[in-house]
């Protein structure tokens, strides 16, 4: 609409039903337009929303059991692959119940069997070292 009194502005947008609001103000004069005020705030979040989380940024997470079989290891392996062909980042997690937790050197040998198998299909780094918790063992990875 080019270059107007503010005032005229403000009753042109009220005649309307809409608001009158301030895009920028580094330049002189600001640079404003007429538009619903509760749509404009919706579309500058979705705009954030999708410069904050890029796609492929994620932590997945492959949950491993004391008693999975070897040909389930590899099934588990080939998925968490596929996680980090696309960019994640996998939390790999052997969860402990009962009197599993007395044998966890049985657990952590579990672990790094997958690790092995995983790095045989891809050469993966270590982000976050296996690691001992109250209710089993974790490690994150990331493609190499």
């Amino acid at each position: 609409m080019g270059i107007m009194n503010i005032f005229n502005a403000i009753d042109l947008a009220k005649s309307k039903g809409l608001d009158l609001i301030q895009v920028t103000e580094k330049v002189d004069p600001p640079i404003c337009k007429i538009t619903n005020y509760g749509k404009y705030l919706y579309s500058l979040q979705k705009k954030e929303k999708k410069i904050g989380h890029p796609k492929g940024g994620e932590l997945k997470e492959i949950r491993l059991s004391f008693t999975i079989s070897s040909h389930d290891s590899q099934i588990k392996a080939k998925q968490a692959k596929k996680f980090l062909e696309e960019g994640n980042k996998v939390k790999i997690s052997l969860v402990l119940r009962g009197r599993e937790k007395a044998f966890g050197y049985m657990a952590k040998d579990k672990v790094e069997f997958f690790l092995k198998t995983l790095n045989n299909l891809l050469p993966i780094k270590t982000e976050r070292e296996l690691k001992k918790e109250p209710r089993g063992f974790t490690t994150i990875i990331s493609k190499s």
